[in-house]
């Protein structure tokens, strides 16, 4: 008879944070950085997640129109509230919290999750970020994307983004992976391994298709991204054409060899 499943408690909660969550990365990524404390820093991060926005979409007019009728934005500082009172110890309030969050923007964010400044979520709808995932600084996440996790274990399990990343439309990155500064992950991609700095990766599973110096301009060209797949099935479609060309070539040789042997 097996041995009933084992039931992850407060308990084991509370030592898991104790013990600590970094891991050290396996990508060159910058950390997300602490907002300054104090009335005059929340002014400042405020101001900050306002300017990125206008800075990041074309359709933003000015700034009275981002704070009332962007939802990514209100997804942003109510996931701060909600992590204020998750690193406080509090467990069920910023659950509900987060979940009232949920509901009025289509946002899922875990209280637990770390976003470091300037963080832009566009449009919104869909995105899902875990308990232990980590945005840095500048990154930019389009609709439907999911920072999700790949093990049932109390551990770390969500993705570790770098300083200007982007993520593509309802692309997932998944498990405990680490996507390097600058990095890019095209529209409806999968990724589960770590993502070096300056990559850009399309594709299930993503695969890397163009490498360079990490840039902190939030840029993505949904549609001219290479496919490697396209590539690879055009590659093998030119040898074939050209081995039915060799064997076109060989067969006429050997009419030729076997009409002179006749004569």
């Amino acid at each position: 008879m097996a041995p009933p499943a084992r039931i992850f408690s407060f308990r084991d909660w509370k030592a898991n944070r104790d013990q600590g969550e970094e891991e050290r990365p396996r990508v060159r990524l910058s950390p997300p950085t602490e907002g300054d404390p104090g009335l005059l820093g929340f002014v400042r991060q405020v101001s900050e997640d306002v300017q990125a926005v206008l800075d990041h979409d074309p359709a933003a007019r000015h700034a009275l129109e981002v704070v009332l009728v962007y939802p990514g934005l209100h997804a942003l500082w109510m996931h701060r509230v909600a992590n204020l009172m998750w690193r406080r110890r509090l467990v069920l309030a910023p659950r509900m919290v987060a979940h009232l969050n949920r509901f009025l923007t289509g946002v899922e964010i875990h209280p637990g999750a770390r976003l470091g400044r300037r963080v832009f979520i566009d449009h919104g709808m869909g995105v899902v970020i875990g308990e232990t995932a980590v945005v840095g600084d500048d990154c930019l996440l389009y609709q439907g994307v999911v920072l999700g996790g790949t093990s049932l274990a109390p551990t770390r399990r969500h993705p570790t983004l770098g300083r200007g990343v982007v993520v593509g439309t309802n692309a997932c990155v998944l498990g405990a992976i680490h996507i390097g500064d600058g990095a890019r992950v095209g529209s409806n991609s999968v990724v589960i391994r770590d993502v070096p700095e300056g990559t850009t990766v399309v594709g299930v599973p993503g695969k890397a298709v163009k490498t360079g110096r990490p840039s902190l301009e939030a840029q993505l060209d949904h549609a001219n991204l290479p496919d490697p797949i396209a590539q690879l099935v055009g590659s093998l479609v030119r040898e074939v054409e050209g081995l039915r060309d060799e064997v076109k070539r060989l067969s006429s040789r050997l009419e030729q060899a076997g009409g002179s042997d006749e004569g």
